[in-house]
């Protein structure tokens, strides 16, 4: 009977503890999970994986995402060690951690050890709840149970290496080695990985960079734990201990914001983008950008830009001295890829298509002197003329009027064509290109003009320069010059000499000038890298006595030093070069007439400056002065057919007895030129 009885109370226990069971999981199984994934922070990355910038989620914390793949093995250990030992064991409550915890509470009066599992204290981050009272623990319990069943131990593990809270608006435990650590997680030293076990306890009472004492504390007992529990041994704890804590947080990455922020512009939903940025480089540029206006005035901007022009990577894109610079400076506008006035950095590639068409060679002789394209009379910086000398050397003392008399011959039009073809997007002020362009008279930005450059670098090929890591094998090149005419000019830039006091090395480079004052430009290149330098302000008012050749130039050397020890030397000639002498040269390319010059005067023919063509001029007395410009004397004056002055050498002369009505006017001068104009006589 005895035994009877105690086989059905037996059955009825089992019965309830099944019916228990059945009960639990059924309430297990109706648990409403809070959203797992969270989002996490934005990386910007180099080429090379190194990080340049992060960027908080919405709430403005650093949350990054993470798994233990990536944290430090020791960590791990440690971690587990101190917070939950039976983590790999137990299906979300560890009822012995429980007992215990439940034990101390009752014999000491207060809390001792909490008892939450790992998978717990992941159920509070998710829900974002408290601690302290039951019902908080019972419904973690409840989530934990719940997770446990749907995700495995290393994904709960995953959640809570990127959530737990570090102190301020620090989550996860990458945000944290970086914040306080300066470095990602992978590699931790004893000391550091036991500040990592300690903070998310009491994030914020144990703050490093206000409570010091109380976070060396809080890692020396997590040290002596991990002695007791055998992860440590008693000489790598005691070594630890002598580790200093962190007291101030060290700042995120935050390189190349202005490019970092327009790939965030174009792409918000990527976690993370690869750039072709070289992380070093970017930041020796930055730190180059801010000492160089160390002595000019506050209100002024510098950018760079670097690129590789074999395959039109761009390695590093400076916009401003200083993101966050003072409000004069104008950190904030990309001045990589702001519209400017180019100065006179266009000129080589009107050499290069007046090479390429025939039209001049580097040794052909042209005139450095005063002309006028209608109402248009352009003149040199520095109001000089040079008279007649080689192509190349005008290029090399970046002469204004040469250039002109080039772009003449070729048509504004096709130049702003070539530029278009080769990726560049010109703004022209009045819609329409005229020969100003030669001398700045366009919208560019300095990240066109290295494109432009890169061409001319890799032998008249234009490849678009891309900063986002694979784009290469989706751009398409097309040829824009000849070899021959791109070797040409890079031949003749590289035979000016550097800077003073800039790091010698044959880079081919030409400066520029804005009108104004308002741009001063640098731009070069080598066998296998391109660069351009921009110093202004912003607003486009003027930097008085900014010159491209004094204050771009000796940084531009100054990037290619830090790109590279040294340069990559220039091509050979092609094949198909012409390299000759002037004497040696055909005949048509000796000295630059134009393609009309069978049909227009020689330019140094005798040319009436006044009266001009169609004036209408009183005359007192039948008195009138005339003026003539060029021409070989003595000079022989007629009025209407009719010899009134002769063997005069002055270029200035009285004419008399002029009647009322239309006169013809000429001039002829000693080698038998003339020029003439019809005017009315009041």
């Amino acid at each position: 009977m005895r035994v009877g009885r105690l086989i059905c109370a037996l059955a009825l226990g089992l019965f309830l503890v099944a019916l228990a069971r059945d009960g639990v999981d059924r309430w297990v199984a109706a648990t409403e999970l809070p959203d797992i994934i969270a989002e996490t922070s934005a990386e910007m990355r180099d080429r090379d994986g190194a990080l340049l910038r992060l960027y908080t989620v919405e709430d403005g914390r650093w949350r990054l995402s993470v798994g233990a793949d990536g944290v430090d093995p020791a960590y791990l250990r440690m971690l587990i060690a101190y917070e939950d030992r039976r983590f790999y064991r137990h299906s979300g409550v560890d009822p012995l951690a429980l007992t215990r915890a439940l034990g101390q509470a009752v014999t000491r009066g207060r809390v001792v050890s909490g008892g939450s599992t790992l998978s717990m204290q992941v159920a509070r981050l998710l829900e974002d709840s408290g601690t302290g009272r039951w019902a908080g623990k019972l419904r973690q319990m409840r989530v934990a149970l719940a997770l446990e069943r749907r995700l495995d131990k290393a994904q709960i593990l995953d959640i809570y290496l990127s959530r737990a809270p570090f102190g301020g608006n620090l989550e996860g435990v990458r945000a944290a080695t970086l914040a306080w650590f300066g470095k990602e997680p992978a590699r931790l030293t004893p000391a550091e990985a036991a500040l990592l076990v300690a903070l998310p306890q009491s994030p914020e009472a144990r703050r490093p960079d206000r409570a010091p004492e109380a976070a060396r504390a809080a890692r020396d007992r997590v040290l002596a734990r991990m002695v007791g529990a055998g992860v440590l041994s008693d000489e790598e704890a005691a070594a630890a201990r002598t580790e200093p804590v962190p007291t101030a947080r060290r700042p995120f990455p935050a390189l190349a914001p202005h490019l970092t922020d327009l790939a965030r512009r174009q792409d918000r939903l990527s976690p993370r983008q690869t750039l072709t940025i070289r992380r070093d480089l970017q930041q020796s540029l930055e730190s180059l950008a801010r000492n160089s206006l160390r002595d000019l005035p506050d209100e002024v901007s510098i950018a760079i830009v670097v690129a590789d022009h074999r395959n039109g990577e761009i390695l590093a894109s400076v916009g401003s001295a200083g993101y966050g610079a003072g409000e004069g400076r104008q950190g904030f506008v990309d001045m990589a890829r702001a519209v400017r006035s180019p100065g006179s950095t266009l000129k080589p590639f009107i050499y290069a298509m007046a090479f390429d068409r025939g039209l001049a060679h580097p040794q052909t002789l042209i005139r450095d002197r005063p002309v006028a394209f209608g109402t248009y009379a352009p003149r040199n910086f520095d109001g000089a003329w040079r008279g007649e000398l080689p192509v190349a050397e005008a290029l090399r003392q970046s002469l204004n009027i040469p250039a002109v008399l080039l772009l003449d011959e070729i048509g504004p039009a096709h130049l702003i064509d070539a530029m278009r073809r080769a990726g560049v997007k010109a703004r022209l002020p009045g819609g329409q290109p005229g020969l100003a362009v030669a001398l700045g008279g366009v919208g560019v930005t300095l990240t066109d003009l290295v494109q432009l450059y890169a061409m001319l670098a890799n032998g008249g090929v234009a490849q678009p320069l891309h900063w986002r890591a694979g784009e290469a094998a989706q751009a398409t090149s097309s040829r824009i010059l000849g070899r021959a005419a791109a070797w040409q000019v890079g031949d003749i830039l590289a035979g000016l000499a550097p800077p003073p006091g800039a790091p010698r090395g044959r880079i081919a480079y030409k400066t520029g000038t804005s009108y104004g004052y308002r741009d001063a430009w640098a731009l070069g290149f080598d066998g296998a890298h391109v660069a351009g330098v921009w110093i202004g302000r912003p607003d486009g008012t003027p930097v008085p006595g900014a010159f491209g050749g004094d204050l771009a130039a000796p940084i531009l050397f100054e990037a290619f030093q830090r790109l590279k020890p040294a340069a990559d030397p220039l091509p050979p000639p092609p094949p198909e070069t012409l390299i000759l002498s002037t004497a040696k040269l055909p005949q048509p390319l000796r000295r630059f007439a134009g393609r009309d010059a069978v049909f227009t005067a020689a330019e140094d023919a005798p040319k009436l400056v006044f009266p001009p063509q169609g004036a209408r001029l009183p005359v007192e007395g039948g008195v009138l002065p005339v003026k003539l410009r060029d021409g070989t004397p003595p000079f022989t004056w007629m009025a209407d057919g009719t010899p009134v002055l002769t063997g005069v050498r002055r270029r200035e002369a009285v004419i008399e007895g002029l009647s009322r009505g239309y006169s013809t006017l000429s001039v002829i001068d000693g080698e038998g030129r003339a020029d003439r104009v019809m005017i009315w006589i009041d």
